[in-house]
């Protein structure tokens, strides 16, 4: 009985302590975005509310604020990065918020992770347009006319592998000549065959290069692709 009793009454603060995070997420104020989200990412951590996943979960509440607060049209800013490579600081820092209420340097900490990751992001959205723009024209070189769209190499460029199942399904080409656009994709360099299991993955060759300093947590290359146009 007396276990029951204790088990209701965590559950119960546990609901009050989301409820008062939620509020403050949704709540109307002045605080900086930035700051506001340094607070909230530490109570989250603060509640650890899953057995597993909290650091992650609380990289994607960061991003997820600051579309919700309107400082990103799609969430392409993940802080993970910089959090990863300075761990022992993230760590030492939240624990001095708890320990001794040190909250100014826990801010500075989060506001230089969003400094390092926005370079980082616009760095990679620039390398990664630059690579379209090359194997564009190198394609459209190399390749037989009839091959060669930007249609085409839009859908390469939106996720990092590809089947012939794709292109047919984005009108690309046609389920007899899908095949054809990626062997000749192939011949050229541009796309590598690679058999994973059961599946037949075809990689972009000079994707690979993008992705090598990808952050840990996965952007989607499409969310790149999406915001080229605006740079």
């Amino acid at each position: 009985m007396g276990n029951k009793y204790y088990s209701e009454q965590v559950d119960r603060f546990e609901a009050v302590i989301r409820k008062n995070q939620e509020d403050f997420i949704h709540s109307e104020d002045d605080i900086d975005p930035l700051i506001k989200m340094a607070l909230i990412h530490y109570q989250f951590e603060a509640i650890h509310p899953f057995p597993d996943g909290n650091g992650r979960t609380g990289r994607i509440i960061n991003i997820l604020f600051l579309v919700f607060r309107g400082l990103l049209d799609l969430p392409v800013l993940y802080l993970s990065k910089a959090i990863i490579e300075r761990k022992s600081e993230y760590y030492r820092l939240l624990r001095e918020v708890t320990e001794k209420g040190q909250w100014q340097q826990w801010i500075l900490f989060m506001l230089e992770a969003v400094e390092e990751t926005a370079v980082f992001t616009r760095e990679r959205i620039i390398a990664i347009r630059n690579l379209m723009e090359e194997t564009m024209e190198k394609a459209r070189q190399e390749l037989p006319p009839h091959v060669y769209s930007k249609e085409l190499f839009e859908l390469l460029f939106r996720q990092p592998y590809t089947k012939g199942k794709f292109l047919v399904e984005t009108g690309v080409a046609k389920r007899q000549t899908a095949a054809e656009y990626l062997k000749e994709l192939e011949k050229i360099g541009v796309l590598k065959v690679q058999k994973i299991g059961r599946e037949t993955a075809i990689h972009g060759e000079g994707k690979k290069r993008a992705y090598k300093e990808r952050n840990p947590d996965y952007i989607r290359i499409n969310t790149f692709v999406r915001q080229i146009q605006q740079l």
